[in-house]
């Protein structure tokens, strides 16, 4: 199966070990309109024997035969080149989010509908097993219905440089630029945690989100203004009758990415946490029948799981869409850009 990748940033060599390290999936063009950027992916990547173009134009002109496209362009570029991978009859897979606002999001859904092709998005910590069985234990009702969530991301590279200098390099500080596509925390990790929320608990009624930007980092740097929110903090009801707090932020010092979902419910309580080495990914916690009175735990090892690129592959070859996929990613989107208009008029607002 033959794969081809937009865009050369940091998530794309991520994306080129997945497929590769696939059996019988390879990976034979990448695109990017940065020679500089595209120059050094295939540097770093000799070995994967890639061909490499400096426009999607010509790289879909000159490849006729991919199964699937992998859109890992910055977001402000999501809707333009995966309409026109789309319109050009391929499957995409394309990073988070899925667009930068609601509206664009809806146009990606309604054209991934009209070309009958396959469609994910990849919101990364879905992969985690112990998740995947929380979602299950939760469906299945065995621990009674929601009451109250805590969903919590934490990421320190505004204070460690355990990624780089983000005061230096390109593909850090545009992250920190709504001129240049970026909302910020709320649109880069935030979409992972309220997506591990509303998947697991249900969808969200209302919410009330304050958003920071913590301006001691500096206003500028180089063509970047740093105006882009660096944490978040949510209060969120959901549908079902549950209430929760949902909380983002890059200040977390000691936390590389950290990602904590607590759900009580009426027989019971879940928890999950994941961390960046995935050392925890398959352990679920749970307090269930005599172990409420005593206030423990006990935890749960799950079997691995597939990752989202193997979804892809596999939706590709069964022509059956597995999931997150275009319309998930459009849900989010839609919670992100109304968590924006609640910190704009100070107040809940409808989702």
């Amino acid at each position: 199966m033959k794969i081809g990748i937009v865009g050369t940033g940091n998530i794309s060599s991520r994306h080129l070990d997945e497929f590769n390290n696939m059996p019988n999936v390879n990976v034979e063009a990448v695109c990017d309109t940065n020679q500089k950027n595209l120059e050094i992916f295939l540097s770093n990547n000799k070995n994967a024997d890639i061909r490499g173009y400096l426009s999607l134009e010509e790289m879909l002109e000159k490849e006729k035969t991919f199964d699937g496209i992998s859109n890992t362009t910055p977001d402000k570029f999501h809707k333009e080149t995966t309409l026109q991978i789309l319109k050009s009859g391929y499957n995409v897979f394309c990073e988070k989010p899925l667009a930068e606002n609601y509206s664009d999001a809806k146009d990606m859904v309604n054209a991934a509908v009209q070309s009958k092709k396959i469609n994910m998005v990849n919101f990364t910590y879905r992969e985690s097993s112990a998740y995947q069985r929380l979602v299950e234990i939760l469906k299945s009702g065995e621990i009674g219905n929601p009451r109250h969530v805590s969903a919590c991301y934490y990421q320190s590279w505004l204070t460690s440089n355990k990624w780089g200098d983000w005061r230096e390099e390109d593909k850090w500080l545009w992250r920190l630029s709504t001129k240049h596509g970026s909302n910020g925390a709320l649109g880069d990790t935030g979409v992972h945690i309220f997506d591990f929320a509303v998947n697991a608990v249900g969808d969200i009624k209302e919410i009330c989100t304050d958003l920071k930007t913590y301006f001691d980092k500096g206003n500028k740097i180089k063509e970047y203004t740093l105006d882009a929110n660096d944490g978040f903090n949510s209060l969120v009801r959901f549908e079902n009758g549950a209430i929760g707090t949902i909380t983002n932020t890059r200040f977390a010092t000691g936390h590389a990415n950290s990602i904590i979902l607590e759900v009580f419910c009426t027989k019971g309580a879940l928890k999950v946490e994941l961390d960046e080495e995935r050392t925890k990914w398959s352990t679920l916690h749970i307090c269930i029948d005599e172990n409420i009175n005593k206030m423990a735990w006990d935890t749960i090892e799950c079997p691995k799981t597939p990752s989202n690129y193997q979804n892809f592959i596999e939706s590709i070859k069964t022509n059956l869409n597995m999931q997150p996929d275009f319309n998930q990613g459009a849900k989010i989107q839609n919670i992100i850009d109304k968590c924006i208009e609640s910190n704009q008029i100070g107040s809940w607002v409808d989702v």
